[in-house]
């Protein structure tokens, strides 16, 4: 009797462990994860004939760590092999200071390295690649986020930069719509649709970007403002996270964005399931129940441009802007578990308007300064932190233009509804 009443406990045991492993199951199975990028990176096309003792060369900041050098190791690194670059042709220099620690990995790879082109990813670094550019007319140095090449009178030095504040504008759509869906399920009230943005610098690249960002939420969650809180550092992985906590905490914010390059804040966002988009690629392992979307900009499209004027024996352009049709700027998929329906439609909606050229995301009938709507504005071009070109026209302000004016960001406007927590940085 014993024995059948323990075989009958131990049959109702693995019953209820085999049901309990099953919903387990089941339940992962409904996950739907991440759809398909929304602006998706092309594949590198080899249409060049690199010669056999082509060599070129990365500077970053950073490493892979970073989300930002990462973006650019990745594009660099396809772009070599899709150009069939071998190995021991291209080269990678990580945690490079903006400092003369620069000049001597430029110098490195121009002369010892016989490198026929030297990129470098850091605002800080400009100086010391056009001090390299200088001494070795013979090399293409380029230099992301700079502004100083169109005035250098160096042939060889030139700047890029993309039109990333398209990115960000959609990305800020995204955050949009999950605003309205929590103010419609009643988790927050219209007046709570605050959102909290960790930010690097106050440099026009970091205001241009959150601004973009914030710009696209509102034009489909009108209630929506800002708290904006910089770290002064573009990779600090504590400060990132303490940030976006103190938003959380502090300012009460219900959504989180960054221009900062660590996993600081999209852990946060994790810890205190807040939604958090973020830049530079998807950081949805780091946050599968609070990610959103992320924007980018692809380094491969300008690598790539580089490499084939340079065998071509052509110039390079001072400034260089990638856009949406140069697949410039990419947009990754969407968390399906975490985005409001009804989201890939309405960002598919503004995507086809960028490319129509109907959108423009500083439309300056869509934001105010002080209360007004600005019909000029001058700003800074030629690089010596002194406004000095108008750049409104036609009813927006025409940001990183590259053909009238430059391709590094110069709107640095604090506008109405954004707040700065600190502008120390």
């Amino acid at each position: 009797m014993f024995k059948k009443a323990l075989a009958l406990v131990l049959a109702v045991l693995m019953c209820a462990t085999l049901a309990v492993a099953f919903s387990s199951c089941k339940k992962k199975d409904t996950k739907k994860g991440m759809s398909a990028d929304l602006l998706p990176r092309e594949a590198v096309t080899n249409d060049v004939t690199v010669p056999a003792d082509f060599k070129m060369g990365l500077i970053c900041l950073h490493d892979e760590n970073s989300t930002y050098d990462k973006n650019f190791i990745d594009a660099f690194v396809s772009v070599a092999q899709a150009l069939n670059i071998p190995e021991d042709r291209y080269f990678i220099v990580k945690n490079v200071a903006e400092s003369e620690a620069c000049y001597n990995a430029a110098k490195d790879l121009a002369a010892s390295k016989g490198c026929k082109v030297v990129f470098a990813d850091s605002f800080g670094h400009e100086d010391y690649m056009k001090q390299a550019a200088a001494e070795y007319p013979d090399v293409q140095f380029c230099h992301a986020t700079g502004v100083k090449a169109k005035d250098s009178g160096l042939p060889n030095f030139g700047n890029a930069f993309a039109a990333i504040y398209e990115g960000r504008y959609l990305a800020g759509i995204v955050a949009g719509m999950k605003l309205n869906e929590m103010i419609a399920n009643g988790k927050i009230k219209a007046e709570e649709a605050v959102i909290g943005y960790v930010g690097a610098f106050t440099y026009a690249e970091v205001v241009s970007g959150l601004t973009s960002f914030y710009l696209g939420a509102k034009s489909v969650c009108p209630s929506a403002t800002m708290q904006v809180q910089y770290t002064g550092s573009w990779y600090d992985p504590t400060a990132e996270k303490e940030a976006a906590i103190a938003l959380i905490e502090q300012k009460k914010c219900v959504l989180i964005s960054q221009h900062a390059d660590s996993l600081g804040a999209p852990t946060a966002c994790e810890e205190k399931g807040v939604p958090n988009v973020s830049y530079n690629g998807s950081t949805y392992t780091a946050g599968e129940n609070t990610f959103l979307v992320s924007s980018a900009i692809n380094w491969a499209p300008y690598f790539k441009y580089v490499v084939k004027q340079v065998v071509n024996g052509e110039a390079v352009a001072a400034n260089w802007c990638g856009t949406i049709a140069t697949n410039s700027v990419v947009l990754s998929g969407l968390n399906q578990d975490v985005v409001a329906d009804g989201t890939e439609a309405k960002v598919t909606e503004a995507i086809a308007a960028f490319k129509a050229g109907t959108l423009h995301v500083f439309d300056t009938s869509k934001w105010t300064k002080d209360g007004a709507h600005l019909t000029e504005y001058l700003a800074d071009v030629d690089g010596d932190y002194a406004g000095e070109t108008n750049v409104i026209h036609d009813g927006y302000f025409d940001e990183s233009n590259a053909t009238s004016f430059r391709s590094a960001p110069y709107f640095d406007i604090n506008i109405d509804g954004i707040t700065y927590v600190n502008t120390k940085f």
